[in-house]
């Protein structure tokens, strides 16, 4: 098994380069071009503020990336899943002794994972706009097409992302790849025609930067912390490829060839001044500026990948921490669980994605935008994990305070320096995830109060069967599936079953569905069969257990049950299947307020169908339930 995995390591690394890295690999075109702009007001570009910059860009790599995510986050993985959400569940299942810390990080990880989702919609806009945009380098008439061009690019990467991420990844992986190499090769000339620049290796020339001139340096960190966009999304998209693969990529070749291109940029500008109007483009000699453009474009559209992707698997962990309503979860590989495909996130990133393409028009009128929800996460994400570090792993105090200083306090600052964009821009993010911690908060509210109506309504199952065998309850021919999520409480259906009908069928078989974080489930394992203490009530309990790329199908699992149970004697292809649901209605007094309600009975008339999802055919499943009020 570890040699299998080995073995696919550097496979999964090259997948990781075009799903994982697009979004942070494509930071040099635009991170010091937007540093030293005129019109940002930012920073000259002289030799003291030249080697401070690179030298804030180096230590941001190392210091954000490197240590807080490769190094520590990573390794708080959630079964293979990461994530801010990941990482707030795995905190909340070591703190049950604590509530006010679980409910703490709880609300952490809800904010962060909104402003993930603002990053998720303002990324692959600006990148495609920016790839499409760089076409006017070629032909200045190609300014009116930007934005027609822009959602016909957008339209066919969202369309892909049905066939999954490995599939996608495998395709972008070598492109991506052939980038970094371009990255590498662009810097090193430069970086040996001018080895000077080799200096801001030394945290001594940020330091002295930002302490020389505070204000100056206070608006340029609001564009060096582009350099790092995208590095939520290494521990995002961990359950895609795994720790191994991401981190290979990471050290080996994504980090270097990054740092070769910034240090070849910084070397450019301390020898010609002028170039810092264009520094990537300007790298390369005059007869590769058509090529580079054209892979520019290839490595920008590519770079929306790995917040789509990330969105995919913050989505799954949302669902699962009861934070949103039921997804039709479609799993895209036999090996990794994290590769997934939501169709429905997928198309509602799309028509936020041509919102903003339609209201902008331009990549420049969204970088105000572009770092807020960036730094808001890496802040939350920071403190929640320290949570963890000092709670669940003990650290001692003066690793958490060398953490706080080094890792929080550069972010913190990050964070303030793009605060002064909300107006500008900024309000995108804020806009969107305000609005998804509300749908967040009220699903969850909702659900607790319907959960707790559910379970008085539905009573213990050990007193409905009681009940059963006092009445001596007439039998009518036929056999009953119930599928039910609870294995303590009746199904709603078969309680209501016996209420109006007085009468029950010959057989009844309860059936839940547990869901394993494994590949697969042998055959043999997947169905286990309970009689509930007594042998000739015709009443049972199935237990299906399933993997992530196992097929939640309900009468496979039935024919798997008879194998294993000689007193249950039937066809599954005669069953009756029962789903229960619940309605919900308002009364005065409600603990929610009459628009959150609304809200919340938006959402589950959208949950994804469970008849769809267990695999029941739609001529013998009928829908029985009842009505709470919330």
């Amino acid at each position: 098994m570890t040699e299998r995995v080995e073995t696919r390591r550097p496979t999964l690394a090259l997948a990781a380069l075009g799903v994982v890295f697009g979004d942070i690999g494509t930071s040099p075109l635009y991170s010091l071009q937007t540093v030293f702009a005129v019109d940002n007001h930012a920073v000259p570009p002289d030799r003291v503020d030249v080697l401070g910059i690179i030298s804030l860009v180096f230590w941001s790599l190392v210091i954000v990336v490197s240590v807080k995510y490769v190094a520590l986050v990573m390794r708080a993985d959630n079964d293979g899943e990461g994530g801010i959400l990941a990482l707030v569940a795995l905190l909340r299942e070591r703190l049950r002794a604590h509530p006010g810390l679980a409910v703490t990080s709880l609300l952490l990880g809800i904010v962060g994972a909104a402003l993930f989702y603002g990053d998720s919609v303002i990324t692959p806009a600006i990148s495609v706009m920016s790839a499409v945009e760089g076409l006017k380098v070629l032909s200045p008439a190609t300014a009116t097409f930007v934005v027609p061009a822009s959602v016909v690019v957008l339209t066919a990467l969202f369309a892909v992302q049905r066939f999954g991420t490995e599939l996608i990844g495998r395709a972008f992986g070598p492109v991506m790849a052939l980038w970094f190499l371009t990255l590498a090769v662009l810097g090193v000339p430069h970086i040996v025609a001018n080895p000077a620049v080799l200096q801001a290796l030394l945290p001594h020339h940020a330091l002295v930067f930002l302490l020389d001139r505070p204000l100056v340096a206070f608006i340029a960190i609001g564009a060096v912390v582009l350099c790092i966009t995208g590095a939520e999304a290494l521990y995002a998209d961990m359950g895609h490829f795994g720790r191994g693969p991401i981190a290979l990529a990471w050290f080996s070749l994504v980090l270097p060839c990054l740092l070769l291109n910034y240090f070849g940029q910084g070397a450019m500008i301390l020898e010609n001044p002028a170039s810092a109007a264009s520094p990537f483009f300007l790298m390369a000699p005059r007869w590769a500026l058509v090529p580079l453009v054209v892979l520019a474009t290839a490595a920008t559209v590519i770079a929306s990948q790995s917040v789509i992707s990330g969105a995919f698997s913050v989505s799954r962990q949302a669902t699962r921490m009861g934070l949103l309503p039921r997804l039709d979860v479609r799993h895209t590989s036999r090996h990794e669980s994290g590769q997934i495909y939501i169709g429905s996130i997928n198309w509602l990133l799309f028509v936020g994605v041509l919102t903003l393409v339609a209201l902008f028009h331009s990549s420049a009128r969204l970088a105000n935008a572009y770092g807020l929800a960036v730094t808001g996460t890496l802040v939350l994400t920071t403190t929640v994990f320290l949570f963890l570090a000092r709670h669940v792993w003990r650290w001692p105090a003066w690793k958490m305070l060398l953490v706080t200083i080094t890792i929080g306090g550069l972010e913190v600052v990050y964070l303030l320096a793009n605060l002064t964009k909300v107006f500008h821009g900024g309000w995108v993010p804020l806009l969107l995830a305000g609005s998804l911690v509300t749908i967040m908060l009220t699903w969850r509210h909702g659900q607790g109060l319907r959960a707790q109506a559910r379970t008085r309504l539905e009573g213990p199952l050990a007193a409905f069967i009681d009940k059963v065998h006092q009445l001596d309850v007439p039998r009518v021919e036929g056999v009953a599936v119930f599928p039910h999520h609870d294995l303590t409480t009746t199904p709603l259906a078969l309680k209501e079953n016996l209420r109006f009908n007085h009468v029950l069928h010959t057989t009844n078989v309860i059936v839940t569905v547990v869901n394993e974080n494994v590949p697969h489930i042998r055959h043999v394992d997947r169905a286990s069969v309970d009689n509930l203490g007594s042998d000739d009530d015709g009443i049972f309990r199935v237990v299906y257990r399933v993997g992530f790329n196992d097929s939640q199908d309900i009468p496979k699992a039935l024919r798997w049950a008879l194998e294993k149970q000689p007193e249950m004697t039937f066809d599954p292809a005669e069953a009756r299947y029962f789903l229960s649901v619940l309605r919900v209605r308002g009364r005065p007094g409600s603990p929610m307020s009459h628009w959150r309600r609304e809200l919340f009975r938006w959402l589950v008339s959208h949950e994804a169908s469970r008849s769809t999802v267990f695999h029941l055919p739609a001529a013998r499943t009928i829908v029985m339930g009842g009505e709470v009020e919330l």
